[in-house]
């Protein structure tokens, strides 16, 4: 099948546009068309235009993940399920997710630190960090690593109690919803149970 024409893309620095005789329009970019030598009038056999169509959608949807990756950051799941949302294949998608990773683009080990980090400093507890883990993709094997990193939870269970129960008048009812507030936030029944221990030795004193 023969192209019609190549032209620089108008709206992306970097890309080109290839037209077909058949109204098929490709977009690269630019490494793509010097890779495979196109011009203008070329010919290709069905399997150069099957090469051509592969890493064409291939770097389209390499350049995708670098927008996004750039946006915010994000797990390679997630950046994987953003491709599939706007209309890249499951294949080129995989690519360009193992791709963002190969040059260090998606990290998930980090992204799974700065998880455990932004909700542990917000008074959340393991618990609940495990949920947003899990949530954003990052592998199941990276979390115990990532919740080593959590301080120990007295502090932030002594701010929440401190916090609620300061102008409390009935104890026993106040510090029953405290406590079932901390376990929403994701502490572990027995640091909860220490943490109340804690405030009412505090509060007889």
């Amino acid at each position: 099948m023969k192209i019609s024409k190549i032209e620089p893309s108008k709206h992306r620095p970097g890309r080109v546009l290839i037209f077909m005789e058949d109204g098929t329009l490709l977009k690269a970019t630019e490494d793509v068309l010097l890779d495979f030598r196109l011009r203008g009038g070329d010919d290709l056999n069905d399997e150069t235009l099957a090469r051509l169509k592969r890493a064409a959608g291939e770097s389209s949807a390499r350049e995708k993940a670098v927008e996004m990756v750039t946006r915010r950051a994000m797990t390679k799941k997630q950046l994987r399920d953003k491709l599939a949302e706007r209309g890249v294949s499951e294949a080129e998608a995989k690519d360009a997710s193992d791709w963002a990773e190969s040059i260090g683009a998606v990290d998930d080990a980090d992204f799974a630190l700065s998880v455990v980090r932004h909700y542990s400093d917000s008074g959340y507890g393991p618990a609940k960090i495990r949920e947003e883990l899990r949530k954003r993709g990052v592998p199941k094997e990276m979390w115990d690593a990532a919740l080593a990193e959590m301080p120990e939870p007295d502090a932030a269970i002594d701010a929440y109690l401190t916090k609620k129960l300061r102008c409390a008048e009935d104890d026993k009812k106040a510090l029953s919803r405290a406590a079932d507030g901390l376990m929403r936030r994701g502490f572990r029944w027995d640091d909860v149970r220490a943490g109340l221990a804690r405030y009412e030795n505090g509060a007889e004193e």
